[in-house]
């Protein structure tokens, strides 16, 4: 995902990096990997009869009113018959393209819905090109930069995961692009006399607009009347918008630490703000979760280590916030004081210690922030939920497991900035059926506490978790860079203790999906400069590529197998499912992509609930040729292709080879856009995806000049579900 920039070509490029350990990515490296097979044979514990007959609890478990529990990020499989994974993919390839348009296969209409500013209540006036709409009123108007989704299906006033007919859509906005909100653009005055963060200043009227387009919309969707997409319900009770305003509340084992104690809550249970939400997730008990990525940007620090111990600066240090940083252009902290509305109102962006405690300054303001946070949109007056017992880092998104009656619930994150980590956290609570529908609560129960682990890609294909425990594992007052004192620390600091367990460095782990059709767990490594350039990122064998000694531009998409199917297991195998590249890139094209499949930069990854992966990128490498793109994919399992060598001379394991019938591309964005976020109406015949920072004027009012990022609804032109033509048409299901 990218970050605020006034200039639109730099979009794809603000990324977050400040792993400074030379964790080695493996201890050896050797020519030929272990295939399944012998795997299977061996002492892993992960037998062929154990992981096959476990598919039916993999991918649902019946609850007792008869839904379907599990499938990826779905709480139920709608009941919309028997339909189930397609053989190949059928539809016609959408060529490359770079125009300012967007382009879906031949049979599918895609429509724009719900830009940026779309007013969610009436007494608001409709968004207009002169960017004059008040600050304020982006309380209640659509965000920026459109990211991470999820489809609720509504009955009544409650939620119900086979309801298609009327819905809570649940978005969030990542970021916001200045020049192209405010009526001055990107405002800034400056003053050399002053301190290294207020050099620069901007206008209190830009910041709050900024900071009410960040964060979270809930929208009302009802079916149109010719039964063919969705329509926003004005002045719905739900339609709400969480901002980087909005009290949200600390809960798990980090509130109350001294660690985010502030001005503001000096007990160190609440802070204000959901900032930098970027992919997104579901609970198996119908809750939002959304995630806060590059919080960073939006903080300055001043001079301040010597009022700080050393753990404190080094961890601030190892998340990017080194002294006189004054944040990204945002600068939030900026404004004149005197133009506050609410106390503290922009001074809380600057963690810089200037009080005589923590509980006079913001210098903890920072650590409030880089959580899971849930939300329950069917309870309008809820409060957000910052879930920190899974850790504080650049979450990407967050995805679950099928959950099965019994045994723990288990998410999957990634930390997405190069050379960062991917995490998993096992809650303590085993799950009940019972507990679908039960809103905040049922969060309290399963991600308050629980256990958070980091993984370890080992060169022979083996995998291994290791938990981030204080007292285990070195994490304790003896560690050398960071004394943890507690469980708190730890996961307030959860890099860094991931560094001390000696964590595999990825090429930016981004979003978290899992098949319901074999259970492995798949995660986009979206690209990486510094792969096999910085000695601390050197070419393995699950970051294999450095072009020319050049980094990874391409990224890959990586996935596991836990051992006996079991996603509390401490251990895994895995391989690479796909490589991107240019078709004409031989050294680099691994997977056999073609010009109906070629992609680079995987981002956005989505199973649906019959199995298809959904595949989104956000590249700036390959965009002479395409604006980005949304894939349909059939994978297969982990290790079920062949050994294979880079161009840098790494030995490692990829997936079947691409063709036409297990990948192509489906939809082509306009000039200049990342596609991201993706969700699906239960009944299989709407596909959400969203449109970030498009270029030229797409999204713009008509005759207007502004591009807006926005919602695509995309459906088939016959009204069948979405690739219905990929069905056995004699199946009466499909019908």
């Amino acid at each position: 995902m990218t970050l605020l920039n006034n200039e639109r070509t730099l979009a794809h490029e603000v990324v977050e990096d400040s792993n400074p350990t030379n964790n080695t990515d493996f201890q050896t490296i050797i020519n030929r990997r272990l295939n399944r097979r012998s795997i299977l044979k061996g002492g892993t514990g992960l037998t062929a009869a154990a992981f096959f007959g476990a598919l039916p609890l993999v991918g649902c478990s019946d609850d007792d009113d008869g839904n379907i529990i599990g499938s990826d990020n779905n709480a139920a499989i709608p009941a919309q018959g028997d339909l189930s994974r397609p053989d190949t993919l059928k539809f016609e390839a959408v060529a490359h393209s770079t125009a300012n348009t967007m382009t879906v296969a031949a049979g599918y209409t895609a429509e724009m819905i719900l830009p940026l500013g779309t007013p969610l209540m009436s007494g608001i006036e409709d968004w207009k090109d002169n960017r004059e709409q008040s600050a304020e009123s982006f309380e209640w108007r659509m965000g920026d930069n459109h990211d991470g989704m999820w489809f609720f299906g509504k009955k009544g006033n409650a939620y119900d995961a086979k309801a298609s007919e009327n819905s809570l859509l649940v978005m969030n906005h990542e970021y916001v692009n200045s020049s192209e909100l405010s009526p001055f653009g990107y405002y800034v005055t400056q003053d050399n006399d002053a301190a290294p963060i207020f050099k620069n200043r901007r206008l209190a009227s830009d910041v709050r607009r900024e900071v009410n387009c960040h964060g979270v919309s809930v929208v009302e969707l009802t079916r149109r009347a010719d039964g063919n997409g969705y329509e926003m319900v004005a002045n719905s009770k739900y339609n709400r918008r969480i901002t980087s305003s909005t009290t949200a509340q600390l809960a798990g084992p980090v509130a109350g630490s001294d660690l985010v104690k502030t001005k503001f809550d000096p007990t160190g249970f609440q802070t204000r703000g959901i900032n930098n939400n970027c992919g997104a997730g579901l609970s198996p008990w119908g809750t939002y979760l959304t995630t806060e990525e590059n919080f960073l940007g939006v903080f300055a620090r001043g001079q301040d280590a010597s009022q700080l111990s050393t753990g404190d600066n080094y961890g601030r240090e190892r998340y990017g916030a080194t002294e006189d940083f004054p944040g990204w252009e945002y600068l939030w902290h900026t404004p004149d004081a005197n133009d506050a509305k609410i106390t503290d109102e922009f001074s809380r962006w600057d963690m810089t210690a200037v009080g005589a405690s923590a509980a006079e300054d913001y210098r903890y303001g920072f650590n409030t922030f880089g959580y899971i946070t849930e939300i329950d949109p069917f309870d309008q007056n809820s409060v957000p939920q910052k879930r920190t017992a899974l850790g504080r880092f650049a979450h990407e998104n967050c995805a679950y497991a099928p959950v099965e009656q019994g045994k723990p619930v288990v998410f999957y994150m990634g930390d997405d900035a190069r050379g960062e980590y991917i995490y998993k956290f096992v809650s303590t609570a085993v799950w009940s059926n019972s507990d679908i529908g039960g809103g905040l609560a049922a969060g309290d129960k399963y991600l308050n506490d629980g256990t958070l682990y980091v993984a370890i890609f080992n060169e022979d294909g083996s995998g291994e978790w290791k938990a981030l425990v204080h007292g285990r594992n070195g994490l304790d007052v003896s560690n050398s860079v960071l004394p943890f004192n507690g469980q708190d620390e730890v996961l307030v600091f959860a890099r860094a203790a991931a560094d001390a367990l000696n964590a595999t460095k990825m090429d930016r782990p981004e979003w978290v999906s899992v098949s319901p059709m074999t259970g492995d767990v798949y995660v986009t490594l979206t690209n990486n400069k510094y792969r096999g350039v910085r000695d601390d990122q050197p070419v393995s064998a699950s970051n294999p590529r450095s072009y020319n000694n050049d980094g990874n531009d391409n990224g890959h998409i990586i996935r596991w197998a836990e051992a006996g199917g079991d996603h509390a297991a401490t251990s895994f195998e895995w391989d690479i499912y796909l490589f991107g590249a240019p078709n004409d890139l031989s050294a680099e094209n691994l997977s056999g992509l073609n010009d109906n499949n070629d992609f680079s930069s995987p981002d956005g990854l989505y199973f649906d609930p019959r199995g298809v992966l959904w595949i989104q990128t956000d590249d700036g490498a390959y965009t002479d040729t395409s604006s980005c793109m949304l894939l349909a994919a059939l994978p297969g399992e982990v290790s079920d292709g062949s050994m294979t060598t880079t161009s840098a001379g790494q030995s490692t394991r990829v997936g079947t080879s691409a063709s036409n019938d297990n990948i192509k591309r489906f939809f082509v964005g306009p000039e200049g856009c990342e596609v991201t976020g993706i969700t699906m109406a239960p009944d299989f015949k709407t596909l959400f995806i969203n449109i970030q920072h498009p270029g030229n004027t797409w999204g713009a009012v008509a005759g207007g000049n502004i591009p807006r990022s926005a919602t695509v609804m995309i459906t088939r032109d016959d009204g069948d579900v979405i690739l219905a033509e990929s069905f056995d048409e004699t199946d009466s299901s499909a019908q």
